[in-house]
């Protein structure tokens, strides 16, 4: 190895560390190749400890039966659709703090955070209560048998009511990689996804003095390690090395903040609600070919998980690189910033798809050992991973809109791909010409590269560049 390439692998090195450890938070100076490694690192390592965690808790719930694995996926389905307005909340705050620390305004970045949390209990306390009162309701509604809902209505309870922790979670992690503090974001996930590995077993399976608990098991394991996490990150807003500290005196409503934040939200909410929701007729269509094929798709898109995550990290550097730049008056910076996260995500998500679409069926074999499960939710990988370039650079582009506080444009796309063009496709596909599971999936790859196609145009546009937050 020549003396050059000693000195590039430890300058990569001390960047890595440097990333981890969260000493850099300005990104709007310098080589934004290294703004981009810098904020990607601990956003991939985030992402993909939820990923590892996703993975690991339903092989773990495979053991306990279909039904189980089923219920995670008529449970997360529908709590992804409730927490619409966290995940808009999660980019306005995302969108708000960045620009406000671009500008140097800290004072307005902690504003933006306190009226965001405040929000974001309201919410979860409303759907908490909901939740627990009518979770085999929810599980009915969703076309769910008998024997699952006897089986699993627990786990939906205990999820969809504890689900402040959850909420909470994710959108102080928002604030954080809006400030900068990737790594903050990252560790927390470290803490809160190590806690739910070791404790899944234990409630699920029983040990000692804690019975068995099944597929509810999951759920406490769940709402105690991402329960320990949110308190980790208010000591760190409160105490610790956040670019933003708040105060108790910070903690008031401040109703122009508040309001500009709804504003912002509105679309991330309508955004994320499109999506979902469209997601949640796909569950819905699936649980008509059996709780089989069900899990199949369930386990895939699991695994999925394990790289989308990732690939989102990415995305999410690019939001806060668009925020930041935006805030101090480099627009030129930001899109070059994009395009370059873009191609990046795209050579990582390329290899993937090979991965899946040669070992699918093995890696779905390694979860549950029903030829029916691993058919399905092997073709369900195939099929996918066919637009998975597309989908990295729709990720990005999609994430810099709304870093740029531009949530609107994101939305008129989702509405346009998933709403007019998946559901419809995957019920043509599926129903009318007999496909089965492949017609939903051949519908969710056509929609995802439908909607990179459009977001690339409506980015070149620039319009972004021109909102004010």
């Amino acid at each position: 190895m020549t003396t050059s390439n000693k000195l590039t692998i430890k300058k990569v090195f001390n960047y890595f560390i440097q990333a981890l450890t969260g000493k850099e938070n300005e990104f709007v100076s310098g080589s934004i190749r290294k703004a981009i490694f810098m904020l990607s690192i601990p956003m991939i390592l985030e992402m993909m400890m939820e990923s590892i965690f996703a993975i690991v808790d339903i092989a773990y719930v495979s053991q306990v039966s279909v039904n189980a694995v089923a219920t995670i996926g008529l449970t997360e389905s529908v709590i992804t659709l409730i927490y619409a307005v966290a995940i808009g909340l999660s980019m306005a705050a995302t969108a708000l703090v960045a620009r406000r620390i671009g500008e140097k305004d800290i004072d307005g970045a902690k504003a933006a955070a306190v009226q965001a949390i405040l929000l974001g209990v309201v919410v979860s306390i409303i759907v908490g209560i909901c939740g627990f009162l009518f979770a085999k309701d929810i599980l009915a509604l969703m076309g769910a048998e008998p024997e699952l809902i006897a089986e699993g209505y627990g786990y939906t309870q205990l999820l969809i009511g504890g689900n402040v922790t959850i909420l909470l979670l994710f959108l102080i992690n928002a604030i954080f990689r809006g400030a900068g503090n990737a790594s903050v974001a990252m560790w927390t996930l470290v803490l809160s996804n190590g806690l739910n590995i070791i404790l899944d077993p234990i409630f699920i399976f029983g040990w000692g003095p804690i019975p068995e608990y099944g597929v509810t098991g999951a759920a406490i394991a769940t709402n105690i390690g991402r329960g320990t996490a949110v308190i980790f990150q208010l000591f760190v807003l409160f105490f610790g090395w956040s670019a933003i500290q708040i105060k108790i005196k910070d903690i008031i409503v401040n109703i122009k903040v508040m309001l500009n934040l709804v504003k912002v939200s509105i679309g991330g909410i309508a955004q994320f609600l499109i999506g979902t929701s469209s997601w949640v007729f796909l569950m819905r269509m699936m649980a008509e070919f059996g709780s089989e094929v069900l899990a199949g798709y369930t386990i895939a898109i699991r695994i999925m998980l394990f790289t989308l995550m990732p690939s989102w990290g990415m995305s999410n550097a690019a939001a806060t690189l668009v925020g930041q730049n935006l805030g101090a008056k480099q627009p030129d910076r930001a899109e070059i910033s994009v395009w370059k996260t873009g191609k990046y995500n795209a050579y990582f998500m390329g290899v993937v798809s090979i991965i899946y679409f040669f070992f699918s069926h093995n890696i779905v074999g390694w979860f549950n050992d029903n030829p029916i499960v691993i058919e399905n939710g092997g073709l369900c990988l195939q099929i996918i991973a066919i637009g998975y370039v597309f989908y990295a650079y729709g990720m990005v582009v999609t994430q810099a809109f709304n870093g740029a506080g531009d949530t609107g444009t994101p939305t008129k796309i989702n509405l346009v791909a998933f709403w007019m063009f998946q559901l419809p496709l995957a019920y043509l596909t599926a129903i009318t010409f007999k496909l089965g599971a492949m017609g939903v999936f051949i519908a969710i790859t056509a929609a995802e590269v439908l909607l990179a196609i459009i977001s690339i145009i409506w980015f070149r546009k620039g319009n972004w560049k021109k909102v004010q937050l």
